[in-house]
C-alpha cells in the first residue's frame, strides 16, 4: 500500500453534519410571478379609478356644462363649417359649424337623464313584480314568471322601438319604452333573491318571535332583497345609453338639433366620407360611458360577492 493510499485511509469518515448543506438554487421565475400578481391586482383598481373619474366628468358636463365649454350647442357659424379639430373648436365643427366639443358635453346630460330614468323604470317595476313573484303565492308566481318571460322574448331594442312608436317620440317616451325592455332582467334577479330570504333562518325566527308578515317583509325581506339591486343597476345604466343612443340615430328619440350622442351620430352619417370628427367624438362618448358603467357595476358585485380583484 503506498503513502497516498494510506493517508486516504486514514482521514475520517464525513458525517452528515460535517458535510456542506446544499444550497437550493433560486427560483427565478418567483419575483416576476409575485410581481404579476401585484400588478394584476393594480389593473382593476386603476380602472375603477378611471372609470369613477370619468363618470364624474360626465355627472359635471349634465350639471353645469358651461363649466368645461363657453360655446353654444346650437348656435353655428357658416364662416367654420367642418372645420378640424384644433384651435378655438377643440372637437371641431360639424356641417352648421356647431362646436362639437360643446354639443358633446351637453349632449351628456339627455344621455344620462334618460339612461337613468329607464334605469329607474327597469328598477321600480322590476323590483315590485319580483318581490310579488317571490311570496309563497304559486299563482301569482307562475303568472309573473310568464309575463317576464313574454318581455324578455323580444329583443329589448325591438321592444323599445315598438313602445316608442305607440306612445310617441320624446325623452320620457324613450326612458319608459327602454325601461320596459329591462324589467324582467331586474324582476328575475329579485324573485330570486326574494325567495332566498324567505326561506332564511332569520326570518323563521322573526315569526317564531311573533312579528307579523307586514314587519318581517318591511325589516328583514324587503331590505336584504334590495341588496343587489344597485349593483345590477350600475351595470344596466350603460346599456341603456347604448340603447337610448340607438333609438335616436333611428330617428325615434329626441329630434335635432338636440345635442344628444344618437343625434349627433344620425347627423354625421352625410359628412364622414370628408369629415369624420362629428360622429367619432360623440360615439366615442358613448363607449367610454358604456364602458365606465360596466367596470364599475363589476367591481361593485365583486365586492358584493365578496370576491378579490
Amino acid at each position: 500500500m503506498t503513502s497516498i493510499d494510506q493517508a486516504v485511509l486514514e482521514l475520517p469518515a464525513a458525517t452528515p453534519a460535517s458535510r456542506p448543506a446544499a444550497s437550493p438554487a433560486p427560483i427565478k421565475t418567483e419575483p416576476s410571478v409575485h410581481g404579476n400578481l401585484r400588478r394584476a391586482r393594480r389593473l382593476p383598481a386603476i380602472a375603477v379609478l378611471l372609470a369613477g373619474l370619468f363618470i364624474l366628468a360626465l355627472v359635471v358636463a349634465a350639471a353645469a356644462p358651461q363649466w368645461l365649454t363657453p360655446h353654444d350647442p346650437l348656435e353655428g357659424d357658416f364662416l367654420a363649417v367642418l372645420q378640424p379639430p384644433g384651435g378655438e373648436h377643440l372637437f371641431g365643427t360639424d356641417r352648421l359649424g356647431r362646436d362639437v366639443f360643446a354639443r358633446t358635453v351637453h349632449g351628456a346630460r339627455y344621455s344620462l337623464c334618460i339612461g337613468l330614468g329607464s334605469t329607474a323604470v327597469s328598477v321600480f317595476f322590476g323590483v315590485l313584480l319580483g318581490v310579488v313573484a317571490g311570496q309563497r303565492n304559486r299563482l301569482l308566481d307562475e303568472s309573473i314568471s310568464r309575463l317576464l318571460d313574454v318581455i324578455s322574448s323580444f329583443p329589448g331594442v325591438l321592444l323599445a322601438m315598438l313602445v316608442v312608436i305607440f306612445l310617441g317620440q320624446g325623452m320620457a317616451n324613450i326612458a319608459i319604452a327602454v325601461g320596459i325592455a329591462g324589467i324582467p332582467k331586474f324582476g328575475r334577479v329579485v324573485r330570486a333573491q326574494t325567495q332566498v330570504v324567505r326561506n332564511a333562518d332569520y326570518v323563521t325566527h322573526a315569526f317564531i318571535y311573533g312579528r307579523s308578515r307586514l314587519q318581517v317583509f318591511l325589516r328583514h325581506v324587503l331590505p336584504n332583497v334590495l341588496v343587489a339591486v344597485p349593483v345590477t343597476a350600475t351595470i344596466y345604466v350603460g346599456s341603456t345609453i347604448l340603447a337610448t343612443s340607438g333609438l335616436s340615430f333611428l330617428g325615434l328619440g329626441p329630434q335635432p338639433p338636440t345635442p344628444e350622442w344618437g343625434v349627433m351620430l344620425a347627423e354625421s352619417r352625410d359628412v364622414l366620407r370628408v369629415a369624420w370628427w362629428p360622429g367619432v367624438f360623440p360615439g366615442a362618448a358613448i363607449t367610454l360611458t358604456v364602458i365606465a358603467f360596466t367596470v364599475l357595476g363589476n367591481d361593485l358585485q365583486r365586492r358584493f360577492e365578496g370576491r378579490s380583484a
